[in-house]
């Protein structure tokens, strides 16, 4: 095992590979991962789904059979990610085990194209939840405006949640609020909270990407790359607040966990930067860092663990935010953009995920 992993780990810092095929798992790499580089989780989307059905034979024999049945094709990428993820939640099964269920988590994301429609969203959550039947599960399920009240009909059902997409610090808050409301109706209707896990995923490279170009617009460019860690850890610390707070004490002494944050598309997009920037840079405990496998490698072979490099940094992340700001970059403008942007990127991924199973769909 990489020394550095080890230390990254021993932060408090969960190692989630975001990525997911069939050959990586009918090879054994994934649990090669987990012996060899510390990861501890999986998270899936419509992008990695799709490239991973554009390469290889891996699913070839499971088309076959669904095109002889006459599956249509909304069924058969169920029938086809599912099964993927009930493979690799088995894979995980022993993390899951030795962590009391907290980490051996795989995530499954709901359709995109349901991302503005909370009641289908939520009808979506049930059938995946209950086609993969599997306790180490997360349904991914968009931080829109609609997706808020699902997250909260999901986790008072039982349904372990990955919230994902969040940009904005006023979202990442309303996430965490509708997080703590679906755990107090879960525990009106009597369920096990100890059994409801939630992670909240942050993006983090999307949002360097988004202010960089308005930066070189406005002719700024000493403050490029800074934007993404800073909104990052003034998540973090919205996190602790509620941690903090009176409404999380009666939860957690009801037998309910936090919902962690993750840090999520942390491969650079920038060559300039670091390639472990997002790494580095965002070392806190009980977050999750979910690495493309290029990130992961390059995390395990140079990465600078030095401690946490969030809390001690608030002062400084609050100054960018101020800065940017001044330099007259509109965040708000900035987030919605990314989060429309987001939908789109994942509904297209989808749509392409469609075709390519349409044309295989053929006895």
């Amino acid at each position: 095992m990489s020394e550095i992993l080890n230390k990254l780990s021993g932060q408090g810092v969960a190692i989630w590979l975001d990525d997911i095929s069939r050959e990586r798992l009918r090879t054994g790499n994934l649990e090669q991962l987990i012996r060899e580089k510390n990861v501890v989780g999986v998270t899936s989307n419509p992008t990695i789904f799709a490239n991973a059905l554009s390469k290889g034979d891996a699913y070839d024999s499971q088309l076959h059979d669904l095109a002889v049945r006459g599956v249509d094709v909304g069924e058969a990428v169920r029938a086809i990610t599912t099964y993927d993820i009930r493979w690799a939640a088995d894979v995980l099964r022993p993390v899951y085990d030795a962590s009391g269920g907290v980490d051996g988590r795989v995530s499954l994301e709901v359709d995109p194209r349901l991302a503005r429609d909370g009641e289908k969203t939520v009808a979506e959550a049930r059938a995946l939840w209950w086609m993969v039947d599997r306790p180490n599960l997360f349904i991914k399920i968009p931080a829109t405006l609609e997706g808020l009240p699902a997250i909260t009909q999901a986790l008072s059902e039982g349904i372990s949640v990955n919230v994902t997409l969040i940009f904005s610090l006023e979202r990442y808050r309303a996430v965490m609020d509708a997080w703590l409301a679906g755990l107090e109706a879960a525990q009106a209707k009597g369920l096990n909270l100890a059994t409801i896990e939630s992670v909240a995923s942050f993006f983090v490279s999307r949002v360097d990407t988004e202010i960089d170009k308005r930066l070189d617009k406005l002719g700024k460019p000493e403050l490029k790359g800074k934007a993404g860690v800073a909104n990052a850890r003034l998540a973090y610390a919205a996190f602790e607040d509620v941690m903090n707070s009176e409404r999380w004490q009666r939860l957690r002494e009801a037998g309910a966990r936090p919902q962690r944050p993750l840090w999520a598309s942390t491969g650079v997009k920038n060559p300039e930067y670091s390639d472990t920037l997002y790494v580095d840079q965002l070392v806190a405990p009980g977050t999750v860092n979910t690495m493309p496998e290029k990130t992961l490698d390059a995390t395990a072979d140079h990465a600078n663990v030095t401690g946490d490099t969030v809390r001690p940094f608030y002062e400084q992340a609050w100054n960018t935010m101020a800065a940017l700001k001044d330099a007259g970059v509109d965040y708000d403008d900035v987030v919605k953009v990314l989060e429309d942007e987001g939908v789109e990127k994942f509904e297209a991924s989808w749509n392409e995920l469609l075709e390519s199973v349409t044309k295989n769909l053929v006895p």
